[in-house]
């Protein structure tokens, strides 16, 4: 078909991919399923997705809909063409203030639509815990509704129309409608018109209406996704209700992408909640008491009612970014029940809470009660929410699997549907993970298994349909909110009896008589333990690598941690660093996640003797910068940029290195030889003529301007301005990096002087470089000669008593991460990791002890903007330098919302990456430089990072140091 489809993708204005790498990335969602699809396409408008269903219906394959891809059931994974509408399908079409009403695309994130919205008071409800990242596609198509569902609902209350494309490739427009517009539409000679006609067909008969109220879940439980939503076409006057309007929309929410294919979505808005917020965080020494408590709670008016268990608290432990969002933890908890209330006033706030206060301590259930406030409440929340992917931080194979993960019950059921479950967990030999919507009677029930051995695949299933026959005995739904797709559609007929799944079937061919829609899932589902992530019973491949993986038991499994939960996606607005590349291209390749299910792809089914030697690796780590966001973000952590030097060191050994590389590796020893004629040098480098050559033999781009030697190396310096302190606060070692020692030998020296201007007595000593361009180009052999030379020299003289401190970030946390990789003496690079510190966070240290203090700085006025590091933001963290920038008593500082400055060492220079570059760049921090006013300081740790706000805005940027040097009275 190889043929038909490069006619197709000549076709298209979007576009269109069918080889094996993006096959491979597209092979999975956030579920544990996996199959390669036939092709991947990005369409840019619906002329296209015409084609493309016209070409699924001639060539007897399918069209997979896919927006974030963070589905958890299996929802996008298939073997026909992934139609991704991330890209192009992203805009907000209308927005009506006085009706509170937008039209969107399904590519608009869900958060950022309501950053959109919110200077109007407006914002839509439902949520989940992947909103800065999840489409409003996506959410119509699994329903989605989250921690908001309590009190703002699910998608489908909120979803008053959509425009869609039906099977024969006519668009369509379902509305709430009158009975009489309905029976209006029954005569229509299109396909809208026949699936008008059939749907009454099918759904008039009172034998029909009978089986569906019989068998389908409680219609109290709002939360209810199972198959289609026939149920709630029957409250209207059309089949006999006592609504007097009918919105197929209903229907289509929830259904998967199976029954059309959405372009428009109009949705009702709500307004802002108020704004005073208090959230009661109750502590129980049981999962049974915290579920007793639920029923109580839920009669004070709660906005959020959401439970986390003891394995979720306990993956938070070892998380780098949410370890500290524990601060609300009292004692060792067995669950949390995290109760909100809201209230215009303080006055009404208070006494709600003493209300809420008093029903909990009267019933006995919960051991503490610790009320949280303003941003405290977002910390916590953020915890919960980021517990889907800290559970793939479980070292190993044995995972926390998504099958019953989503089941819900009538609210008054729940504890006594959760003792019967905990006790067939027992039976199962299963501690279950529970990461609950409790207010909703929604669970996220996680059964620990490995589905790489046989026996626990066949649990995965036992497991499913045991607690399937559970669910429909209390008249629940199996599917709360995150879709039946691959892995619960196999029992939907158990769950609504054989009539109403023939039914479902007949509803699905009015639609979709071809089944190019999204087939095999709602309907026809193959076996749920079929096409898994892994084939059980394999042999484990054997992938030897240079550095040291053994924290996630190898390279391999470090990649399979990755979930797929997506968090890789999140835009520039939504805060952090991770994944810049992806920020700027907006393609999934290149994104942590596809990077990692490429290596999972390739390191376990490649047949060559290197693994690594795979021109579909370097294509999809090619624009991974290194940045280390991941690292702190991915709830998973992920270690990408260290994947990346072990790759790039593997296929190097086979295929060898370019000038360009070299030149960037060893960069620090050629600082080293032309430093001595810094001025010859210098003007080599300026010189547009010479400097030209030098950049078009390198590759470097031509817009680049090149670093400068210092007059004077640190080393040299220091020797000059070494003064000694008669009484120290305490000794310190200062690591004489590459970049400092060679290029801002005038930063090294202000940070002398700060450090001795402060009582404290300095030492240099010779050392080699940090090896970080060794590091950033796969050189590992040079890197682990560098970490171990510099690691024997300072172990016996490194402590807490007398730290190493370090000016340039990438430099001095490598001490803290891939030392710990390279090194061959592990305990004493662990030791010296813990007292390698930044500036920055020597001086917070000893602001917090009293050594340093506000008295010693100037009272000048001073207005600083500060962007941060992405390896400090990964390994350490801004707050250090800021606040060290605010001790003076009348400095400003301002922290830029910005993610990486898109230099990353060497990666801004290469030509062929330069446009990305300063894509990133442009995303927040070049604005928000050139909006600082001229007298605003611009404070920037790191020397790439200096060196691109110089080349995007033509601003010079400072060091901390620096700036704080200055500032010593």
């Amino acid at each position: 078909m190889n043929n038909e489809l490069e006619v197709l993708k000549a076709s298209l204005e979007g576009e269109l991919f069918c080889d094996p790498l993006w096959r491979s990335i597209f092979a999975t969602d956030a579920s544990v399923y996996r199959s390669l699809p036939l092709a991947v396409a990005y369409p840019r408008n619906s002329e296209d997705l015409r084609k493309l269903l016209a070409f699924a219906a001639q060539h007897k394959t399918s069209v997979i809909p896919r927006t974030a891809g963070t589905s958890l059931a299996g929802q996008c994974v298939g073997e026909g063409i992934v139609v991704d509408v991330s890209r192009h399908f992203t805009s907000i079409l209308h927005f009506d203030e006085n009706k509170r009403r937008v039209k969107v695309q399904p590519g608009v994130i869900r958060d950022d639509l309501n950053r959109f919205l919110k200077p109007y008071g407006l914002f839509f409800g439902p949520n989940t815990s992947t909103s800065n990242r999840c489409m409003i596609g996506g959410m119509v198509g699994n329903n989605s509704s989250g921690t908001t569902s309590i009190k703002y609902g699910v998608t489908s209350d909120k979803v008053l129309e959509m425009t869609v494309l039906l099977a024969d490739g006519s668009q369509a427009v379902f509305s709430e409608i009158t009975s009489e517009e309905f029976r209006s539409k029954m005569d229509l000679a299109s396909m809208e018109g026949q699936i008008y006609r059939k749907l009454y067909e099918e759904l008039k008969p009172k034998e029909v209406q009978d089986e569906i109220r019989t068998h389908f879940p409680k219609p109290e439980i709002h939360r209810r996704n199972t198959g289609y939503a026939v149920d709630e076409l029957l409250w209207s006057e059309v089949f006999g209700g006592e609504n007097e309007k009918i919105n197929i929309c209903r229907l289509l929410c929830g259904s998967e992408g199976t029954l059309a294919f959405t372009t428009e979505i109009t949705l009702q808005l709500d307004e802002l909640p108020p704004a005073n917020a208090v959230m009661v965080a109750a502590h129980f020494e049981s999962v049974e008491k915290c579920l007793q408590a639920v029923v109580p709670a839920m009669q004070h008016s709660l906005f959020t009612c959401e439970m986390m268990d003891k394995v979720i608290l306990d993956c938070t432990r070892n998380s780098l970014k949410y370890r500290e969002n524990r601060f609300f933890t009292e004692g060792d908890p067995a669950a949390i029940l995290m109760l909100e209330i809201r209230a215009e006033g303080e006055e009404e706030l208070s006494t709600r809470t003493a209300e809420l206060l008093k029903t909990l301590a009267d019933s006995q259930l919960a051991y503490a009660l610790p009320v949280l406030r303003n941003d405290s409440i977002e910390l916590a929340l953020e915890l919960r929410k980021a517990g889907l992917g800290l559970l793939g931080n479980i070292v190993g194979d044995r995972k926390a699997v998504a099958c019953i993960e989503d089941t819900a019950v009538a609210v008054e059921d729940l504890a006594a549907y959760i003792s019967e479950f905990s006790s067939l967990m027992k039976e199962f030999g299963q501690e279950a993970v529970y990461y609950a919507h409790a207010g909703a009677g929604e669970l996220h029930l996680r059964p620990i298994l490995n589905l790489k051995k046989e026996e626990d695949v066949v649990l995965f299933k036992d497991i499913t349909e045991a607690v399937a026959s559970l669910v429909k005995k209390y008249g629940g739904s199996l599917s709360g909110e995150h879709g039946d797709g691959r892995v619960r559609a196999e029992f939907i007929e158990l769950m609504i009896g054989t009539r109403n799944y023939n039914l479902l079937k007949r509803v699905k061919n009015i639609f979709d008589p071809q089944h190019i829609f999204n087939p095999g899932k709602i309907i026809d589902a193959p076996p749920m333990d079929s096409s898994l992530r892994y084939i059980p019973g394999r042999k484990e491949p054997e992938i030897e690598t240079f550095m040291d993986f053994s924290d996630s038991l190898g390279i391999l499994r470090g990649a399979e941690n990755c979930n797929g939960s997506g968090d890789c996606r999140k835009p520039a607005e939504a805060g952090g660093t991770m994944c810049p590349s992806y920020r700027a291209t907006r393609n999934e390749k290149d994104t942590t996640r596809a990077r990692a299910n490429a290596l999972r792809e390739f390191l376990t089914h490649s047949e060559k003797p290197n693994k690594f030697n795979h021109e579909e690796l370097k294509e999809v780590l090619d624009l991974c910068i290194s940045c280390k966001g991941c690292k702190s973000e991915c709830p998973s952590n992920v270690d990408m940029a260290a994947y990346k030097a072990e790759f790039q060191y593997q296929y190097m050994k086979t295929n060898g290195s370019s000038l360009r590389s070299k030149a960037f590796a060893y960069n620090a020893r050629m600082n080293k030889k032309t430093s001595i004629f810094s001025p010859f040098s210098n003007l080599i480098f300026s010189n547009k003529f010479s400097s030209g050559i030098i950049k078009n033999s390198l590759g470097i781009a031509p817009q680049r301007s090149m670093p400068r030697l210092s007059k004077n190396k640190l080393s040299s310096l220091f020797e000059n301005h070494k003064t000694e302190i008669k009484a120290p606060i305490k000794s310190v070692y200062l690591f004489n990096d590459e970049f400092t020692n060679y290029l801002e030998s005038e930063i090294g020296l202000a940070a002398i002087k700060l450090l001795q201007g402060l009582n404290y007595n300095v030492e240099i000593i010779d050392h080699p470089e940090s090896g970080r361009g060794f590091m950033s180009k796969g050189y590992l052999e040079e890197a682990k000669a560098i970490a171990n030379e510099n690691i024997a020299i300072f172990k016996n003289i490194i402590s807490e008593e007398t730290p190493l401190l370090g000016i340039e970030p990438s430099a001095i946390l490598s001490f803290r991460d891939e030392y710990l990789r390279l090194a061959d003496d592990k305990a004493s690079a662990e030791r010296v990791s813990k007292n390698a510190l930044l500036m920055e966070e020597f001086f917070k240290r000893e602001v917090l002890l009293g050594n340093i203090t506000a008295k010693s700085f100037t009272s000048e006025r001073k207005k600083i903007k500060l962007h941060g590091h992405c390896h400090q933001k990964a390994l350490s963290g801004v707050e250090n330098t800021f606040v060290m920038l605010n001790l003076p008593e009348n400095f400003e500082v301002t922290v830029i919302p910005s993610g990486c400055c898109g230099m990353a060492g060497s990666f801004g220079y290469e030509k062929e990456h330069y446009e990305v570059s300063m894509q990133i760049g442009e995303q927040t921090l070049f604005p928000a430089v050139r909006k600082a006013a001229a007298d605003t300081v611009i404070a920037a740790p790191g020397t790439s990072c200096r060196h691109q706000i110089y080349d995007g805005t033509g601003r010079k940027a400072f060091h901390p140091v620096e700036i704080m040097a200055a500032a010593l009275k």
